[in-house]
């Protein structure tokens, strides 16, 4: 209490005569001091670390994609990343003598006061210390309390950072525009480039945005007004001794490249797609506001050659009801997805453009056959097995019995696999699926990366025809499987992601060897499949010689589907280093129209564009055979061995590829005692005893049980005609 008293009167004798007065008036000052300076932020807010930064999607090359954010877009870039020239021309129109005054500039205040007052010229005086508190940390207000609040935390905020360090945060926290906060930001928005290098001109642009973003934008309603802020800039640079009088008169005269509105999203569907399986991992306060670079696999050359290819064709097809179109393609090796097209216009909201129907689920058609056929191979059937291709009707515990027919509407009589499943021929896929059954079909078509056909029971025999429902991304991803020799390497959309300081969150380092997936199928049955795949006098029957199909010069493996109806429309084929992806139809899940024969003028030409521009240059790429697959020569009839001798009239020949130890054991035995109907000369039916006779024929039974009398001379039976109820997949 002493010490106390002995301060109180060492205070008086400080404040002298009438200090009751002068101490009143020290009160009232700290009063009024406090009650501005309340609730005052901490200038070490101003630091990168704590202010929202969008996250940026790049594609492998470094190419912007997108940038997700918010409410500010903004990047934050070191000084050293900002060029001289827009550290100058900010300085220059802003605040001149910025690095030789302190928080407030009293002669800039001045000279504020005389232009406004004496030249009715409206002036700021404010440092870009002060803008920077004022964007940063403060309202936009125009009041007393405000600007009090601005000088005192420009104040301080000089004594906690170094000029070059203000003028960073001031360059990355400024309003460029728009959503555009910062130099980063406003440098992708204009002119689809980094900072780092934009000329003389686009920087000088950029340093008159702040003082009054949207009046000056060059996307708003008057750009002269931008255009003339910019060129007052690059004078005050010439003044201070910035630049010389040729560089501002040529900088003066540049046109700007100025980007379009419209570029501010590339590859959308694609783009939308990684922002979904970033927020599942990330969650999306933190992509939105964490700053994260996500460098993506993603070649935007290939994803724009995709997109024009997706939009021609589908212009082609109006005529057929066919309103919209997607592809992917994916490199099997890596999983990398290179390209997404979702629809033919994103923006077109007539067709739902922004639905991306490579994560639609839809019937598959015929182009899911493959996988039917490859459990068929191991479960010890050959690309020689023969099937009677007839009319034929399944019993159906649930309802009717269930009768597929072909897409051509005829019957083949006996057809082996290569060419059934070469020409998309019906009855022999659905008599593959009845001896494979449909959960062995299901098992697989999961191992290989289908995740949707969880309902084996649900789907019976049509599933080999597109009975059930699938995606385009997963179905590129069981295709890849069959590209990279039976081994499965799960689709890797992002190849890393880093955090704003640089750290690496995730970084996906694919192996060149296969082995780096998970071998879901013997590499025998890879390789048969997608040599039947590529295989065009195998599929010149339905196809012709000179399909979409084919590429000249180069092996590629290639299967369409149609659904029933008409409504989805397919092609997928591959090579080992690319994987090509397409459909056509409807959102709205209307019907096209029947004139559209097949996949080979609906989807495949999109197929047969973009595989043809991968592989333009490229020498071809085959599977080579592996050790355990042997060529042999059977008969083309009946798929066994031909007798010694050679005889065509007996077994006309064909070579063809086994599994080691699974050939053909039998040899073709000829002409057979056979009974026959001598009305319609064909085999006679189970159980008749009428009207029959005993005759010398070539026979060939199928692994179902059904025959077929090769040479006996029967009618082709007749075609089928009308709508169907079961799907007709080619």
């Amino acid at each position: 209490m002493k010490r106390l008293g002995k301060w109180t009167k060492k205070t008086f004798k400080f404040l002298g005569k009438h200090w009751k007065i002068k101490l009143a008036v020290l009160i009232i000052f700290a009063g009024l001091l406090l009650y501005f300076i309340k609730d005052l932020p901490s200038p070490t807010r101003l630091s990168s670390s704590s202010i929202p930064q969008s996250t940026q999607i790049f594609d492998r090359n470094g190419k912007l994609l997108y940038t997700i954010y918010e409410n500010k877009n903004q990047t934050v870039i070191p000084l050293s990343q900002i060029p001289k020239n827009l550290q100058h021309a900010t300085i220059a129109i802003e605040d001149k003598d910025f690095y030789n005054h302190g928080a407030i500039d009293i002669k800039g205040i001045a000279r504020a006061a005389v232009s406004t007052i004496f030249l009715k010229q409206v002036q700021g005086g404010s440092t870009i210390t002060q803008q920077l508190v004022k964007n940063s940390l403060l309202s936009q207000e125009r009041t007393i309390t405000r600007k009090v609040k601005e000088i005192f935390l420009s104040f301080a905020t000089e004594i906690i950072y170094p000029k070059n360090r203000i003028l960073e945060m001031y360059l990355n926290q400024s309003p460029y525009g728009g959503t555009a906060w910062g130099v980063e930001a406003a440098s992708e928005m204009y002119f689809q480039t980094h900072a780092k290098d934009l000329d003389l001109a686009e920087s000088a642009m950029l340093a008159g945005l702040p003082e009054a973003p949207t009046t000056n934008s060059p996307f708003g309603t008057h750009p002269e007004l931008g255009r003339a802020r910019q060129i007052e800039t690059l004078q005050k640079m010439y003044e201070q001794k910035y630049i010389t009088k040729d560089q501002m008169i040529q900088a003066e005269n540049e046109q700007l490249p100025f980007s379009k509105l419209s570029q501010s999203i590339q590859a959308p569907h694609f783009v939308l797609y990684i922002k979904d399986l970033l927020a599942k991992k990330y969650g999306d306060r933190y992509i939105s506001e964490g700053g994260l670079k996500v460098t993506t696999s993603l070649d935007l050359t290939i994803q724009n050659f995709a997109q024009d290819a997706v939009a021609t064709e589908v212009a082609k097809l109006n005529g057929y009801h066919v309103t919209n179109g997607a592809s992917m393609v994916v490199d099997p090796k890596t999983g990398e997805i290179l390209a997404m097209v979702g629809s033919k216009d994103y923006f077109d909201k007539t067709i739902d453009g922004n639905v991306n129907v490579a994560l639609a689920l839809r019937q598959p058609g015929s182009s899911i056959k493959p996988i039917n056929y490859a459990v068929g191979l191991i479960n010890g059937y050959t690309a020689a097995t023969p099937f009677v291709d007839e009319p034929i009707c399944f019993p159906n515990a649930t309802g009717a019995p269930y009768c597929p027919v072909n897409y051509d509407g005829k019957w083949h009589g006996v057809v082996q696999m290569r060419f059934a499943l070469a020409n998309s021929i019906n009855i022999p896929a659905v008599k593959m699926l009845k001896l494979n059954g449909v959960e062995e079909m299901t098992a697989t078509a999961a191992a290989m990366g289908i995740t949707s056909l969880t309902e084996p029971q649900r789907y019976g025999l049509s599933l080999t025809l597109g009975g059930g429902e699938v995606t385009m991304l997963d179905m590129m991803q069981a295709y890849s499987v069959f590209a990279d020799k039976g081994y499965r390497i799960d689709l890797h959309p992002i190849l890393k992601v880093e955090d704003n300081k640089g750290n690496v969150l995730e970084e996906y380092h694919p192996l060149p060897n296969p082995i780096f997936g998970k071998k879901v199928l013997p590499q025998e049955v890879a390789f048969i499949i997608s040599h039947i795949l590529s295989d065009n006098g195998a599929r010149e029957m339905e196809f012709g010689p000179s399909s979409a199909l084919y590429i000249p010069g180069q092996t590629v493996s290639a299967k369409t589907g149609t659904t029933n109806d008409f409504r989805d429309n397919w092609t997928f084929g591959y090579t080992p280093s690319y994987v090509v992806g397409a459909w056509v139809g409807n959102n709205d899940n209307s019907a096209m129209s029947n004139g559209l024969v097949s996949g080979i003028t609906g989807a495949a030409p999109i197929w047969h564009d973009v595989m043809a521009y991968l592989l333009k240059g490229k020498q071809p790429e085959a599977q080579p055979i592996p050790v355990g697959v042997v060529g042999q020569t059977v008969c083309a009839t009946s798929g066994l061995l031909p007798l010694p001798d050679g005889n065509p009239d007996r077994c006309p020949t064909r070579f063809e590829y086994f599994i080691k130890g699974k050939g053909p054991k039998g040899v073709e035995p000829g002409k057979q005692k056979a009974w026959v109907d001598k009305t319609t000369n064909d085999l006679a039916k189970p159980g008749q005893t009428d009207n029959v006779e005993q005759r010398d024929e070539i026979v060939v039974t199928d692994p179902t049980g059904s025959q077929y009398c090769i040479t006996c001379p029967h009618p082709e039976p007749p075609a089928t005609e009308g709508p169907t109820p079961y799907p007709i997949a080619h």
